[in-house]
Formats: structure tokens, sequence, C-alpha cells
């Protein structure tokens, strides 16, 4: 399994948020790096972006969430959801999101 996990969940519909577009990348020298991209399988996961170790520094992940809406016939405000967060030591990192058409939260999972 990935060091860097998430988990979209639909709200709205009160369901997994299958097929979510994400890419993640890490931010070096000024610059940000794509590391890996996919979709979120039929539990809302994305458990295999990137490496299974992940150096401390600056990451992000980034949800094509108009893409999931316009797939699911919803109509959102947020087109995309980007999700920048901060590797301290060499753990697991989770990072959910909690998503519908109008809002959307974050949080460090387990």
């Amino acid at each position: 399994m990935s060091a860097l996990t998430t988990h979209v969940l639909d709200t709205a519909l009160g369901r997994p948020a299958a097929g979510v577009p994400v890419t993640l990348a890490v931010f070096d020298a000024g610059t940000w790096t794509e590391l890996a991209s996919g979709l979120t399988d039929d539990d809302g996961r994305a458990r295999s972006l990137g490496p299974d170790r992940v150096a401390p520094g600056r990451y992000r992940f980034t949800f094509d969430t108009g893409a999931y809406f316009a797939a699911t016939g919803q109509v959102g405000f947020h087109p995309e959801v980007v999700v920048v967060f901060d590797v301290v030591d060499d753990g697991h990192y989770h990072v959910p999101l909690l998503l519908s058409p109008f809002a959307y939260s974050t949080y460090r999972g387990s």
C-alpha cells in the first residue's frame, strides 16, 4: 500500500465517490512534481498512489471533482479540490475528502 492514501465520500449521495480522478504531487525546489495519478475505486479509495515510503516534505492531492460531478449528474461549485499537507515522518498518511456539490472537508485520517 502507498504511504499516502485517500478516501472520497460523497456526503450528498451518502456513498463512496467512485471514479474521482486524483493526482499526487510533491513540492521540491519550488516546483510541484506529479508522482502518481489514478481513480478512486468502488469504495471511494485511492490506495496505490505513490510509493510505499515517502520522504518528509510537502505533498498535495488534487481531486478532479468537476469530472466526478458531471459523471454522477450533479452540478458542483468546486470543480477541483486541492489538499496540501506536510509529511513529517515515515508513517502512513491517510487524507479523506468528504465531498458534496457545495462544500468539502478533509482531515488526517488513520
